[in-house]
């Protein structure tokens, strides 16, 4: 199992979609990072040398934010507009949408599940 960026990648994936399984890599970045070392896309992870493996690592650490460090950015990018009391700040702090989405109905996912009020029943 190779493990690249603190993550094991599964083994019997094409690299393209292994790739994936690392925080902050999408499918355009993972096959930027294919062409950029020379790996064809569907070469499976399994049937990459240690060689080739060194190399993705390298082209990732060199280039691209991923994983603990991309979390820690986004988390102080986060607590920044908190702190700064902006609007976007407050909804994070209330734990409601940030981006303009309606709460009078739906938004359960960021509010949690729904709190029944008594004597509401009509």
């Amino acid at each position: 199992m190779a493990r690249i960026a603190g993550v094991n990648i599964p083994t019997n994936k094409r690299v393209t979609i292994a790739l994936r399984y690392i925080h902050g890599i999408g499918p355009a970045m993972a096959a930027e990072i294919c062409e950029k070392v020379g790996i064809p896309a569907e070469k499976r992870v399994s049937q990459l040398t240690d060689a080739e493996i060194l190399q993705i690592r390298e082209a990732i650490d060199a280039g691209y934010t991923v994983e603990g460090d991309l979390r820690r950015e986004v988390a102080v990018n986060v607590k920044r507009l908190m702190d700064l009391g902006c609007y976007r700040g407050l909804r994070h702090r209330r734990g409601l949408p940030v981006r303009g989405q309606r709460t009078h109905t739906n938004a359960r996912t960021r509010k949690g599940p729904a709190k029944p009020i008594a004597g509401k029943k009509k």
